[in-house]
């Protein structure tokens, strides 16, 4: 067991630190952003609260039609671009399949609490069940995905933490 946590390697007084611990200590602006997005992520509980016992159960709104289709355009938006990218061997293929695996997400969410009792219903959950969350579980997937073989991320991030460590701490040879 001991030998999971031994160095593989002594670094030498001139190696640099592992960019992983060069990662940890973040920086006084990296700092604001978190405090910026924890804050803002709190404050929205209250909001929610707000929002779910003051807003009517129904409204009217204006330009219906242009909000779900522009929805549905970037969609296919998305799974082209995550579709050719990922062809092409881009890793900024992860980057789309992320946003694309949210729009499907919240279509499926909304197509279903906005639909009518009845088959608008039925018809917003099989469009769910069978198209949008399926597409998006692949989205995610991708979004995600390590290949097995390497090690490695479609994106070439080493995941492989003692790799990265033995190729940070060895001696180079000159």
């Amino acid at each position: 067991m001991s030998a999971l946590y031994a160095p593989t390697a002594r670094p030498t007084r001139n190696a640099r630190a592992p960019r992983a611990a060069q990662a940890a200590r973040p920086t006084r602006a990296t700092r604001a952003v978190e405090s910026v997005l924890l804050i803002s992520g709190a404050a929205l509980v209250p909001w929610l609260v707000v929002l779910a016992t003051t807003l009517p159960p129904t409204a009217q709104v204006g330009h219906w039609n242009v909000a779900w289709a522009g929805l549905d355009a970037l969609e296919a938006l998305g799974l082209v671009a995550t579709g050719l990218l990922r062809r092409r061997g881009d890793g900024r293929h992860r980057l789309t399949a992320a946003a694309t695996c949210a729009l499907l997400v919240v279509d499926a969410w909304f197509d279903t609490v906005t639909a009518a009792p009845g088959t608008e219903l039925a018809t917003a959950l099989a469009m769910a069940v069978c198209a949008e969350l399926p597409l998006a579980v692949v989205c995610a997937a991708l979004a995600l995905k390590t290949d097995r073989r390497t090690g490695r991320t479609d994106a070439g991030i080493d995941t492989d933490t003692d790799t990265a460590l033995r190729s940070e701490t060895s001696p180079t040879t000159k």
